[in-house]
């Protein structure tokens, strides 16, 4: 991390466990298939909605998302009807992953840090206070009008960090998506971390698969892992 000013961060999945959060709101409504099959069926859902509604907020995404993790789960009470669905009304209360408050705390400290998300402003609003308050700023789909992996959102963020005098050199892009993040960001010359938060477990849960894998330039598998090799640069 040697020459590294700023950190941008994907926050659901990465920091935020939204597939704990997943599970608790489905498993609220009934029990249903066991959970790799839920957040595969989640992670399917989504790629169908990316690709429909590129310039939808994740948090939106979540009400036609439910509707086909409904069907798909065959559990009606996932759909919300004419109102929000149980997934988008519970994201605001999804947890931390244990490692990730401290880890910003340190981080925080010696590094500028922004989030990249496909949430929209209220949401990350609320998980940046689950997560401590660690962000200087913030770069989120209702803002930008695209979602991750489109390159804008990343070209945003830069933007915003040449304001505060940090060049792309100078920038590491921490995330758990290889669908989302990690190659898009490589892409625009980024140095990238990825966080495996599924490390020793197959499949991507409920992440879409990606096309391709990218190698990062860090392949770490907790936020406790990013927050040594911070300290020990």
């Amino acid at each position: 991390m040697n020459g590294v000013k700023a950190i941008t961060f994907d926050v659901v999945g990465t920091l935020i466990d939204f597939e704990t959060g997943i599970l608790d709101c489905v498993r609220s409504v009934g029990e249903g298939p066991d959970d790799e099959a839920v957040l595969a069926a989640f992670g399917a859902a989504e790629d169908i909605q990316l690709r429909l509604t590129p310039e939808m907020p994740f948090t939106a995404m979540l009400d036609p998302i439910s509707v086909r993790l409904a069907e798909a789960l065959g559990m009606p009470g996932l759909d919300g009807g004419s109102g929000p669905s149980p997934l988008r009304r519970s994201i605001a209360t999804w947890p931390a992953f244990p490692d990730a408050v401290e880890a910003l705390a340190t981080l925080r400290e010696r590094f500028l840090l922004l989030a990249v998300t496909n949430a929209d402003r209220t949401a990350l609003d609320a998980m940046a206070a689950t997560l401590g308050e660690p962000f200087a700023d913030g770069v989120t789909v209702d803002e930008v009008g695209v979602n991750k992996p489109d390159p804008r959102m990343f070209e945003t963020a830069l933007e915003r960090l040449a304001a505060a005098g940090v060049v792309r050199d100078e920038v590491l892009h921490v995330a758990q998506s290889q669908y989302h993040d990690i190659g898009a960001a490589h892409r625009l010359g980024l140095a990238t971390c990825w966080v495996q938060r599924r490390r020793g477990r197959e499949g991507f849960g409920a992440t879409p698969a990606p096309g391709e894998m990218t190698v990062p330039d860090l392949h770490v598998g907790s936020m406790a892992e990013v927050m040594h090799s911070a300290v020990m640069n």
